[in-house]
């Protein structure tokens, strides 16, 4: 009695594991940021009350220099790894009345532009993951026009983002510039703004992969107790699908046999009819010579050996006289053309079709409007033969 009871227990715990598993179902919540393209639009706030190699003059808000309108713009890369890439462009102004580099600024107002690079760490890869806190730290290099003078500097950041959606947040952060001249001056920069995110590539939180790792083990379990019923019907369903993939292999490969051998004869064919060449004619005549009666018995022979082709004639004229006249006359050239292969060699006339160009389609640059030789403008009449069918 008891082992009974012991066995309608493990059924109900394997009962209640399965039912869970299909219950449980990952969602959004279970999904962070990886990576991402990251722009942002904000203020900067320039505190350079300091001295030498003092940075600033304790945080004093009235020293700080700023605008009323936005004037940070930065566009960065961050990757799974936590290191983030950022390009980082601000423009404020100097003051006249606050303390630059020591000393109260009489010189009047001046501007502060610069363009920084830095890379950046995101602290979360270390602490874990603090929900809408993102802090980051950074170094990194500037280069602009501040103190009236041209200079670099080397930067350090600290700073944090806080998240409304996986989209929007914003960004705040202090970085300390050390000035590469030993003229020029360090300070601290603040900057404030709204950031965006695109180019997204999520994946799991820690507590996603937790539930994850939960999920495949109650489905390894759930598979488990289907694997022995599917197992026969997979081997039905697997001889079935070899035996239909074999088919289906053979009959491909008797297709792509067929398919390369008519285009080998396609090429071929078309390779004897190009080595024929052209139909020339004669200036303002459509009567074809004995030595193009040759080229054609060539043609002839090649139809006679391939009793199934079929040919596109089209005929064409130079440059001299009317389109009119010439569209009538490569009309009545194409039909020569024919004429000549259905009396004179017996080719079925259903074999052939044709058109006549006038002087639309020219082999060269003897279009009328300057002077070419006779030899040029015989290229010009002819009759081509393009494979139409097989």
């Amino acid at each position: 009695m008891k082992a009974c009871r012991l066995v309608l227990v493990f059924l109900l715990v394997l009962s209640f594991n399965v039912n869970t598993a299909q219950e449980l179902r990952l969602t959004d919540k279970d999904h962070i940021v990886k990576s991402s393209w990251i722009i942002g639009l904000g203020y900067n706030f320039v505190d350079d009350a300091g001295t030498g190699t003092n940075i600033g003059d304790k945080f004093d808000l009235d020293n700080w220099n700023a605008l009323a309108y936005p004037s940070r713009l930065t566009i960065g890369r961050y990757f799974e790894s936590g290191l983030g890439l950022e390009l980082i462009g601000t423009y404020n102004q100097y003051k006249e009345g606050k303390v630059i580099d020591g000393a109260v600024n009489t010189a009047g107002t001046y501007n502060y532009g610069m363009i920084d690079a830095r890379l950046s760490y995101d602290l979360n890869k270390i602490i874990g993951e603090t929900g809408f806190f993102d802090p980051y730290i950074g170094a990194g290099l500037g280069y602009g026009k501040y103190g009236g003078l041209k200079q670099g500097t080397y930067n350090g950041v600290v700073g944090f983002r806080t998240w409304f959606s996986d989209r929007f947040g914003l960004d705040f952060s202090t970085t300390g510039k050390w000035s590469m001249r030993d003229e020029g001056s360090n300070h601290l920069q603040h900057a404030a703004g709204v950031v965006y995110r695109f180019g997204i590539e999520k994946g799991l939180s820690k507590k996603g992969l937790e539930k994850l790792a939960l999920i495949n083990e109650q489905q390894r379990v759930q598979d488990s107790i289907n694997a022995a019923k599917k197992a026969e019907e997979e081997a039905r369903l697997l001889a079935e699908r070899l035996a239909r993939e074999k088919e289906q292999a053979r009959l491909a490969a008797e297709k792509k046999a067929k398919e390369e051998a008519e285009q080998a004869r396609r090429l071929e064919i078309e390779k004897q009819i190009k080595e024929a060449g052209h139909v020339i004619f004669p200036f303002n005549s459509s009567a074809i010579t004995k030595t193009e009666k040759d080229r054609l018995d060539k043609i002839a022979v090649i139809m006679k050996a391939n009793p199934t082709l079929t040919l596109y004639v089209t005929s064409h004229a130079d440059a001299r006289g009317s389109q009119e006249y010439n569209l009538k006359l490569t009309e009545k050239r194409v039909q020569n053309t024919i004429d000549y292969m259905v009396n004179e060699k017996g080719i079925d006339a259903g074999r052939f079709n044709g058109e006549g160009f006038g002087k639309k389609k020219l082999l060269n640059d003897c279009d009328g409007t300057k002077y070419c030789p006779e030899s040029k403008h015989r290229v010009n009449r002819r009759s081509e033969f393009e494979v139409s069918g097989l």
